[in-house]
């Protein structure tokens, strides 16, 4: 069996590259990584030939690929982690794949208003109610989940979990602009994340970064 290796762009821009990379980091698997920064004619050269939908993440392993973001996390925790990177109770399994469905296709005026971006600190955005309605839904998924697997770790169904590795650009996105956290279970969630030592490599990776995309200026969102 070969070593699966996964196509990311910019670790500062790219969340959905995130999500993908967090899972195999967790997974245990030793994996190779290529990077091809967004708006360059590299990315334009290559994006073809290592991912049919254009984007990234695309993972490939054993001659197939895969291209979109929760598909290579759901194949890695088959394939890597022995089924170990969903809860093993139906209930909690049941609710993870539910957040990460509603992140992986809603959440629009969040993604647009707050693109994923570790080097923004304190950036303002205009509150439109689309917005504000995202960050309170946003939130009381996150506490819901938190209540109800407080006994069983401290991520958002006790132990880390896909759910995690796709709300960790959301947490960062929150960082960047001024979203606080409320006290509690929620802000020990943040403290969580951003203590992870497999996070913390990719936030070190990112600060090293000196690609700059039109985004980084502009607040619109850098992939899909």
């Amino acid at each position: 069996m070969s070593s699966p290796r996964l196509i990311i762009a910019n670790r500062n821009y790219s969340s959905w590259s995130l999500r993908a990379w967090l899972c195999l980091r967790k997974s245990g698997v030793a994996f190779e990584e290529e990077l091809l920064p967004l708006d360059t004619p590299e990315f334009a050269a290559r994006i073809g030939d290592l991912s049919p939908s254009r984007t990234v993440p695309a993972l490939w392993h054993d001659g197939r690929c895969i291209w979109d973001s929760l598909a290579i996390c759901e194949y890695v925790n088959e394939q890597f982690a022995a089924g170990g990177l969903w809860p093993a109770d139906p209930g909690s399994r049941a609710l993870g794949r539910a957040m990460v469905a509603e992140m992986h296709s809603g959440f629009g005026h969040l993604r647009a208003a707050m693109p994923m971006n570790f080097r923004a600190r304190n950036r303002a955005v205009p509150q439109t109610e689309g917005l504000r309605g995202d960050i309170r839904r946003m939130l009381a998924l996150w506490q819901g989940a938190r209540e109800a697997h407080a006994d069983a770790g401290p991520w958002l169904l006790g132990e880390f979990s896909i759910a995690d590795a796709f709300f960790a650009p959301v947490v960062v996105r929150f960082g960047g602009y001024g979203v606080a956290l409320p006290p509690g279970l929620l802000a020990g969630y943040g403290d969580t994340l951003r203590r992870d030592p497999d996070f913390r490599h990719w936030q070190s990776q990112a600060a090293r970064e000196t690609w700059v995309v039109e985004a980084d200026e502009a607040g619109q969102e850098c992939d899909s």
